[in-house]
């Protein structure tokens, strides 16, 4: 595949210049066995590029396996990853493979790894150094052969000086970083990607989009997309359920773009602006202390600063 070029990069679509840098390390990297850390925005495709890694590589006809760190509790997890034998605690009736031992050969994907709790840490720590665990309840030491790609949308750096993530991982995990550019960074994309989901859309269901009138794509091309690219599809499917006709109108739209021209009215500050008027502004506009961050673009954690420091 010609990477300059490609807008279809094994499942990740993108005509961006910051992505087709991105294929270009997945690429590189898949060629080796270096563990990978995929730093993205929730929605953004971190797993479809573990994915692209373990189709690119050597291991592409073993299994690829992923779990969610933060969807599990501790004792849940530890018995997904490692397995457990039977007795191990109540209700392990039988001996359970884990995901270390059915992804043998392949690739093991750990998303929202900054999750993990602390015991689990050092346990995982000791099987990317010793290439071998023991199941839950067990006693025998089981071999390891998994290439493993771990994600997450926070800083894993961020993370260890707030005490929740062991240093000695983190080295561990990003030996390749790769970070993941959000949406709204790379508008070109979102046409892209919205003609994607509504061709996915037309084979499947009985409406079929062939225009989107071009006061929907502005609104759609203003967007924030804080969601990233599962929003966009989100929004994509929404208009199936509730328009008719071959034309997306904007009035198809879910609220939350209705409320853009009160949004696009109120921006960060020019240099003429006084910033505590814009908050103060947001903050009338939304009511809403979250709402009023997301419309300035801005972190929580910031916008409760600046508020703090503005006493509003």
């Amino acid at each position: 595949m010609q990477i300059d070029n490609a807008q279809n990069f094994h499942g990740i679509l993108s005509r961006s210049p910051a992505m087709h840098d991105v294929f270009q390390i997945i690429q590189t990297a898949a060629q080796t066995e270096a563990t990978v850390l995929v730093r993205g925005e929730s929605g953004s495709g971190k797993e479809l590029v573990a994915r692209a890694i373990h189709e690119l590589s050597a291991r592409h006809d073993a299994p690829f396996l992923a779990v969610n760190c933060a969807a599990l509790s501790s004792n849940l997890l530890e018995s997904e990853l490692f397995g457990h034998v039977r007795g191990a605690f109540t209700g392990a009736i039988k001996d359970h493979h884990g995901l270390f031992q059915r992804a043998h050969g392949g690739t093991l994907f750990l998303d929202e790894i900054a999750e993990l709790p602390l015991e689990l840490q050092a346990k995982l720590l000791r099987v990317i150094q010793e290439r071998n665990y023991v199941p839950v309840g067990g006693v025998i030491s089981m071999p390891v052969n998994i290439r493993l790609v771990a994600a997450t949308h926070r800083s894993l750096r961020e993370e260890v000086k707030l005490g929740r993530f062991r240093e000695d991982l983190m080295y561990r995990l990003r030996v390749v970083p790769i970070f993941l550019p959000p949406l709204r960074e790379r508008r070109e994309d979102i046409s892209l990607l919205i003609w994607h989901f509504i061709k996915l859309h037309n084979t499947a269901n009985g409406r079929k989009i062939e225009k989107i009138d071009p006061d929907a794509m502005r609104l759609l091309l203003d967007y924030s997309w804080h969601g990233n690219i599962r929003e966009l599809h989100n929004v994509v499917e929404y208009t199936f359920a509730v328009g008719r006709g071959s034309v997306l109108k904007s009035t198809e739209l879910p609220p939350e773009f209705r409320e853009t021209s009160v949004v696009s009215a109120v921006k960060l500050p020019h240099k003429e602006e006084d910033e505590k008027s814009t908050i103060e502004r947001a903050l009338n506009e939304t009511k809403n202390v979250n709402a009023a961050a997301q419309m300035l673009n801005m972190s929580r954690a910031t916008f409760w600063r600046k508020r703090k420091h503005y006493d509003l």
